[in-house]
């Protein structure tokens, strides 16, 4: 489990340090468990939080700068939710290994949640990679707070 974990924790960071301009970001609580089908096996849910504020007029491009990336390091794009408030895109790495799911909550704010397949039991360590930004990890995530030109700005995103 610590294993995939890793690899959870390093498509988080890939993911999330690929935007440009850049985005603040912080990690979330995990959770580890027994699989229901395989008890002796166990999975592993990364989550990440972004901090940058991103206004509505912009989630749209972070939603299809994150999906063009996923799509260009080999993922397949599994799902897409278009709802207004609370879009989501959920991709499989391919691996047997991972599976990932962006959506936009609360206030706007981005979460990307990794998940694991079921691996073999293992104690598992919190994300050893460092956030950019505050790190919340351990702690209650506030709303997004830190301001971008780019991201929080009220202007449609210029076409890409």
């Amino acid at each position: 489990m610590q294993e995939a974990a890793g690899k959870a924790d390093a498509l988080i960071g890939t993911t999330l340090s690929s935007v440009s301009p850049p985005l603040e970001w912080t990690h979330d609580e995990f959770d580890s468990g027994m699989c229901k089908e395989t008890p002796e096996l166990g999975d592993v849910t990364r989550r990440a939080a972004v901090m940058t504020e991103v206004s509505e007029e912009r989630r749209g491009a972070l939603l299809g700068y994150i999906e063009r990336a996923w799509k260009k390091s080999g993922y397949t794009i599994t799902k897409v939710n278009p709802d207004k408030d609370f879009p989501a895109i959920y991709a499989d790495a391919g691996d047997g290994v991972l599976k990932m799911i962006l959506t936009v909550g609360h206030k706007g704010q981005f979460f990307l949640d990794v998940q694991t397949a079921c691996v073999e039991k293992s104690k598992v360590a919190p994300p050893a990679t460092a956030a950019k930004g505050t790190d919340y990890y351990g702690k209650k995530i506030p709303v997004p707070q830190v301001k971008s030109i780019f991201w929080s700005s009220r202007e449609p995103a210029p076409a890409q």
